[in-house]
């Protein structure tokens, strides 16, 4: 077991009303890419973002064709060992609340009860017109029943994954292909995520932030917190004067206001932190 493990134990120990902030290095184990280097730069184009893809029928288009392709991949991506780690904390009673800037859904299929969607689910579309919901799962249906001709013919063979449901290919001729309209009112269909360039919507911040008022103290786990809507939190908890502990491998944009930092792979370090708490627990109330 590193070192720092007992550390961050103790941490939790001493600060027993606990609120979770995770970000992208929780779902690399389960096949999902990152963003960002150990240095916290980006590791491949920026993604999209909200301006071009409400403003612009050529960015929704190119956006669509890469999310039809990638998709399968989120969909059938499973739990990994920080997820399965940080459920069996919960379970235990060691965490009040998880906030996740990940959009794949593992924290709740890995058990996590108590889970804010900071950056909302891959798993649903919205309508920018009516505001109704739709399974992403119907939107790909809809995709490949419109577009099969033009699959046929401009499909790669051979395609590489990017974070959040995306896939890096080549410039193709994009104007062929047909992005479905809201089965309701014929509006735009946007993934009910936030993208760069948008804003968290207020009532899941003002969620977010009195749960933080209510806790101990603050763990962040696989986010260099690069993007402001989770560091705002870490800022939060400064200010408050509450303890904030990280598990990440590379730098953070918090790392000289951390209490305690363990740069480890966050599946290890919190799988092994899991272990020695809930053993803990084992031994204080045997069956």
């Amino acid at each position: 077991m590193p070192a720092d493990i007992p550390a961050l134990a103790e941490f939790i120990r001493r600060h027993p009303r606990l609120l979770v902030l995770t970000g992208a290095g929780c779902s690399t184990e389960s096949g999902i890419p990152d963003y960002r280097d150990l240095q916290g730069r980006w590791k491949r184009p920026a993604p999209m973002n909200y301006q071009a893809f409400v403003g612009d029928a050529a960015a929704r288009r190119r956006y669509w064709v890469r999310s039809m392709i990638g998709w399968p991949r989120i969909a059938a991506s499973r739990p990994g060992p920080a997820h399965a780690a940080l459920a069996q904390l919960e379970a235990a009673g060691h965490v009040r609340l998880l906030v996740t800037q990940n959009v794949d859904g593992l924290h709740d299929a890995a058990g996590s009860r108590r889970v804010i969607d900071l950056h909302g689910r891959l798993d649903r579309v919205r309508c920018l017109g009516c505001q109704a919901h739709w399974p992403r799962q119907r939107l790909q249906q809809m995709l490949h029943a419109a577009n099969d001709g033009w699959l046929r013919a401009h499909l790669p063979q051979d395609v590489a994954t990017a974070p959040d449901g995306d896939a890096l290919v080549q410039e193709l001729d994009f104007s062929g292909f047909e992005v479905p309209a809201c089965p309701a009112c014929a509006g735009v269909l946007k993934p009910d995520v936030v993208f760069f360039g948008e804003n968290v919507p207020r009532e899941r911040v003002q969620a977010v932030l009195q749960a933080l008022e209510r806790a101990d103290a603050l763990l962040v786990a696989g986010s260099s917190l690069m993007v402001y809507s989770g560091l705002r939190f870490v800022r939060a908890a400064v200010q408050a004067g509450k303890p904030v502990a990280a598990v990440n491998l590379g730098c953070t944009r918090a790392d000289a206001s951390l209490a305690l930092k363990v740069e480890q792979p966050v599946g290890a370090a919190l799988s092994a932190l899991a272990a020695l708490l809930t053993g803990e627990a084992a031994l204080r109330f045997p069956l």
